[in-house]
């Protein structure tokens, strides 16, 4: 009877527990310098909760190895709701496949809230380049195997694992050529220091729109409404190559079920908010706001796609 009722009154405070929550600061850790597109989308979703849910959410930049430091530290954290994790793919389906120790166990580790937008990438070359077409491409590599050369921010990036795929689906090769960062590869493609990439759309528009870059194809299973003339790869022929890079957010595994649908629905009506939603599609993203149980899913699906990648082109973060 004694045990029964010690374990009434401490359920009873686990619930008011989290009916206060929050009642301090929650951090909101960002695995990448504060300015790129997940710190964009993690400072909407962090102003959001902070009108729809109460108390303050505070974004926490934490760059470094590929986002796999935020990662780890994320993990550590209690899972007690004062802790949540905003990233993109890249720590949750790429890194961890790149390297044997990140510190995480992107499987097991976390509570996946939702996937917030999603982007896919484009195919673009220098505007004067002699590649007007992706079979122009195909077929310069086909003929000249491991000679184009293929920009990305860093090995294990996105750009760079959609360039392997692409190589792996319409076998050909070429050459990665991997900076330290999206802007230095930026910069030598619109300078004619290297041939192509696959860049995200949201980087590729204004340069496309300004007659820099040529876009040749894109990665998503549909014409972006913002580039309404670029077919899709699934168009030209290669369905495999539909790819996607995305923002999301998770917290540390054991997340308490009312604070997870507190943000689920949060998440929801920040990225269907009219005006916030417009500004994502000028942008090049669309809205996802998945469920837990839809995000855990894809998470785990995005995961062994990309290890397949990864072991085929024999690809490691060295």
């Amino acid at each position: 009877m004694k045990k029964a009722l010690v374990s009434l009154l401490l359920g009873l405070s686990m619930a008011a527990a989290h009916a206060a929550w929050p009642d301090k600061p929650v951090t909101v850790i960002v695995p990448f310098p504060a300015g790129g597109s997940t710190d964009n989308i993690a400072r909407i979703l962090s102003a959001r909760f902070q009108s729809q849910i109460g108390g303050s959410f505070v974004v926490d930049n934490r760059p470094g190895a590929a986002g796999m430091i935020g990662a780890a530290a994320a993990r550590r954290a209690p899972a007690d709701g004062y802790t949540l994790f905003v990233s993109s793919l890249g720590p949750f389906v790429i890194g961890p496949n790149l390297v044997k120790s990140p510190g995480y166990d992107p499987l097991k580790d976390f509570d996946y809230i939702s996937v917030a937008v999603q982007a896919p990438n484009v195919l673009a070359v220098p505007a004067n380049s002699p590649y007007k077409t992706l079979q122009d491409v195909i077929a310069f590599e086909k003929s000249h195997p491991n000679k184009m050369t293929f920009a990305s921010a860093g090995t294990g990036t996105s750009d760079h694992l959609t360039a392997e795929l692409f190589w792996q689906q319409t076998s050909t090769t070429g050459l990665h050529i991997p900076y330290k960062g999206g802007a230095p590869a930026l910069n030598d493609l619109l300078g004619n220091q290297v041939d192509a990439t696959f860049m995200n759309i949201n980087t590729a528009v204004p340069h496309i729109k300004a007659g820099k870059l040529r876009a040749l194809a894109i990665t998503s299973s549909k014409r972006s409404p913002i580039l309404p003339d670029v077919p899709t790869m699934e168009e030209l022929g290669y369905k495999g190559v539909t790819v996607y890079s995305w923002q999301a957010i998770a917290a540390p595994k054991g997340l308490p079920a009312d604070i997870k649908s507190k943000l689920h629905t949060a998440v929801v009506a920040a990225m269907n908010d009219p005006a916030t939603k417009q500004k994502l599609l000028e942008l090049g993203f669309e809205v996802v706001a998945n469920t837990p149980e839809q995000f855990t899913a894809f998470q785990a699906a995005e995961f062994q796609r990309w290890k397949k990648v990864i072991q085929t082109g024999n690809i490691t973060a060295d």
